[in-house]
């Protein structure tokens, strides 16, 4: 691979935003209210995919033996979430390394598990959006992570080979994802995932900002 990679491939949750932190915190009130925590290493299972992969709902009825109206929890949970994200800005070192590879012609994408009304909003709202050539998200491929199919299908619409391209994740299963798809991969923990063991990423970074002298 060379030096500088053909594309940049970024996450959204917990690497662009820190999103990840809220949605977790509206999680653990709900578990604590029913009398159970929720072990940060226990969340990660669904981070960076869905509840396919692990469910905190199911979790939480198997813990407590109840069933709950979730339709209902997840709008006042989603009227949280976006309550304590207003005006949320970046994470550290994200506009100054997109203006760095942009400034090399490296082109960029954002390749996410969560809907294109979630992603494009953020970026929209951010006015990061034309940084990115592509967004691809749930839906765009037959599935999301830890699966290779979205990382795989941004490859395809890049028509830049798959092991050309660097991913920039803070998830296992986005990482495992990357890896699947053939790419290198850089792990970036956040507050959610610090926990995880990211051995299997070609590298681990502390934040964005030390992304250009990585790549050098």
């Amino acid at each position: 691979m060379p030096a500088l990679p053909s594309a940049v491939l970024f996450d959204f949750d917990g690497i662009i935003v820190d999103t990840e932190w809220a949605i977790y915190e509206t999680w653990h009130a709900l578990f604590l209210k029913n009398g159970h925590p929720l072990p940060l290493e226990t969340y990660n299972q669904c981070i960076g995919s869905n509840f396919a992969t692990w469910s905190p709902e199911t979790h939480l009825e198997n813990l407590t033996g109840n069933s709950f109206d979730w339709h209902d929890l997840d709008t006042t949970r989603n009227i949280e979430i976006r309550q304590n994200l207003e005006g949320s800005p970046p994470m550290p070192g994200v506009l100054a390394a997109l203006e760095w590879l942009g400034s090399r012609s490296i082109p960029l994408a954002v390749v996410s598990s969560s809907s294109h009304s979630w992603v494009d909003g953020w970026l929209q709202t951010l006015g990061l959006q034309a940084h990115f050539a592509i967004t691809v998200c749930r839906g765009d491929a037959p599935r999301i992570k830890p699966a290779p199919d979205l990382y795989l299908e941004a490859a395809r619409q890049l028509a830049i080979p798959p092991e050309h391209c660097l991913v920039i994740e803070d998830s296992l299963n986005g990482t495992k994802a990357a890896l699947a798809a053939g790419m290198r991969t850089i792990a970036i923990p956040n507050r959610v995932t610090a926990c995880c063991d990211f051995s299997l990423a070609h590298t681990v970074l502390p934040s964005l900002e030390q992304l250009p002298a990585t790549l050098g």
